[in-house]
């Protein structure tokens, strides 16, 4: 069986696709950053809910407030990437909720009315969002650097101090750069990963 999916598709979204981790000094603008996030949007999340907010971290003081909260080598990688992204949840996603799902006005407080649920559901839903927006990276022709080793606390505290977004990866964008890309670690089989109930 074939994917409806062209072969050049498949590659550029995923099997020739990697991590980068040197970056050229290539800008990537906001044009492109809009473009991805005006393709990605379309992605499901349950209740339509669309926690995942972006924060765009371009200049040099930004980018020295982020890097102390990085774990090994991420703080170099960020300091000379073209583009680095903060992904956060947003905690009161559930007030966009009549715009967002709007025949089910209800929702908003008869399942997201406390915080310790809105936080469990934003937080994997944003997720979700964040592969999206890895794959919308690619298909812009550009790659991406996703990192979990930071100090998440730390970041929120930094760029979020009204607490009402809590950071969760970092993203290093751009054109790669020299010696970018690890060798490819193997990936489990179909046989491996399914089971048929």
């Amino acid at each position: 069986m074939t994917l409806a999916l062209d072969a050049a598709a498949q590659d550029l979204l995923f099997r020739g696709a990697q991590t980068a981790n040197t970056f050229t000094d290539e800008p990537v603008t906001d044009e492109q950053v809009q473009a991805i996030y005006d393709l990605v949007k379309f992605a499901p999340t349950a209740f339509n809910q669309s926690p995942l907010r972006i924060t765009l971290v371009r200049s040099t003081e930004a980018r020295q407030r982020l890097v102390k909260y990085a774990m090994g080598a991420n703080g170099d990688k960020t300091l000379t990437a073209p583009l680095t992204v903060i992904l956060s949840v947003d905690l009161d996603f559930h007030e966009k909720l009549p715009t967002l799902f709007p025949h089910a006005p209800n929702v908003k407080d008869a399942f997201f009315s406390q915080l310790a649920v809105r936080e469990v559901a934003g937080t994997q839903n944003a997720t979700l969002q964040a592969g999206y927006f890895i794959l919308g990276i690619r298909a812009a022709g550009l790659a991406a650097g996703p990192m979990t080793g930071f100090d998440f606390d730390g970041i929120t505290k930094e760029f979020h101090a009204d607490g009402k977004q809590k950071a969760f990866m970092v993203i290093n964008v751009g054109k790669p750069g020299p010696d970018a890309f690890f060798p490819r670690s193997p990936r489990l089989s179909f046989d491996d990963a399914a089971t048929t109930v």
